[in-house]
């Protein structure tokens, strides 16, 4: 609950504008007719503008509020090959005229060139970054410890930022789309019961969970898993949705606040499944959205499967949140379009 009407007054800490804001909240009427289950909605944060758009967007203008704030001249990131967060941060240095290395991890075995050198490492180059690479397994966090470490001997002033702009200081940028996103729905009178997301490094959904449980939105937010087991995914969600909280200076938040369904990673991260290709694929086709393989796509095979389960009611608004990563589709081609 907040405590003041102080709690939600985000201007108190530094950010910098970066986004096209506010997104769209738009109805899907074709993919709503065609599963015949609540109304679906989405939010547009494939749309927030730099280098093609994306949710670590919203992360990154809090976490580079704070970098400028500390006199910082080198930004240090990390995640996967095809990390949506790395090109993005890469774009942000590049329009704030900061260095930025980062480290990739191959965290998905494969050799296939589209993934290796196209889609998001393509942009990366043309970026003009800085390229570590690491192995599958490696723990990143460590890598860009040291990397940060070897930078401030040379005489840089290092900005360090976790795999997908997760911490606390990410987070608010979520708490700040959950203020957003009820401001739109209320001005169009739209009841929404259930927010339902793909969630990875957990700052999207700490930061909406943050924010609806001290606005007392009565909202709840589904993530949906990409990478770990549910019990490992919710008490990571809940351990920043707590810090994020803390930083606001809100109560503590309900542990039943925080839901992942981890049934729809398939392999593992980053590996295609069938139910990722049917989504991109429905979602392209009733609703000309691009989806992305590796979070919204499975996101919304999830929200999909859930909803010829009957986990929904048909009279429930469910809002899909779209948190970009198209880029990385062209790094999937020989999963998503039938050879022969």
């Amino acid at each position: 609950m907040i405590e003041s009407a102080q709690t939600m007054h985000l201007a108190r800490f530094p950010r910098v504008k970066l986004c096209h804001a506010p997104t769209p909240l738009e109805f899907m009427p074709n993919l709503t007719k065609a599963l015949g289950g609540p109304q679906l909605w989405i939010k547009r944060d494939d749309c927030t503008g730099v280098a093609m758009g994306g949710n670590k967007n919203r992360k990154l203008e809090y976490l580079m509020g704070e970098a400028l704030a500390q006199g910082a001249t080198h930004i240090v990131t990390q995640g996967a090959v095809q990390s949506n967060h790395v090109r993005q941060t890469a774009a942000v240095c590049a329009k704030l005229g900061l260095k930025c290395t980062v480290a990739l991890e191959h965290r998905v075995d494969t050799n296939s060139v589209e993934y290796l050198d196209g889609g998001n490492v393509l942009l990366d180059h043309l970026l003009g970054i800085n390229i570590e690479y690491r192995a599958g397994g490696t723990d990143m966090q460590a890598a860009i410890e040291d990397i940060g470490a070897k930078l401030t001997a040379g005489g840089e002033k290092t900005y360090l930022i976790p795999g997908g702009g997760s911490n606390p200081v990410g987070a608010l940028g979520y708490v700040h789309v959950a203020l957003e996103l009820l401001a739109q729905a209320n001005e169009i009178g739209l009841r929404i019961d259930r927010l339902v997301h793909a969630t990875g490094s957990a700052g999207t959904q700490a930061g909406l969970v943050a924010g609806f449980e001290a606005l007392n939105a009565g909202i709840r937010v589904l993530g949906i898993g990409v990478r770990n087991p549910k019990d490992r995914q919710e008490a990571t969600v809940h351990k920043l949705a707590e810090a994020t909280a803390a930083r606001l200076g809100v109560a503590s938040i309900r542990r039943e606040a925080v839901e992942a369904n981890c049934d729809y990673v398939g392999a593992g991260y980053g590996q295609p499944t069938p139910g990722m290709v049917e989504a991109v694929t429905m979602f392209a086709r009733t609703e000309a959205i691009f989806l992305d393989p590796v979070y919204s796509g499975k996101g919304a095979a999830g929200l999909i499967d859930l909803i010829r389960k009957g986990y929904f009611t048909a009279e429930e608004n469910v809002v899909f949140l779209h948190t970009g990563g198209q880029v990385g589709l062209f790094a999937y081609r020989d999963a998503l379009v039938p050879t022969g």
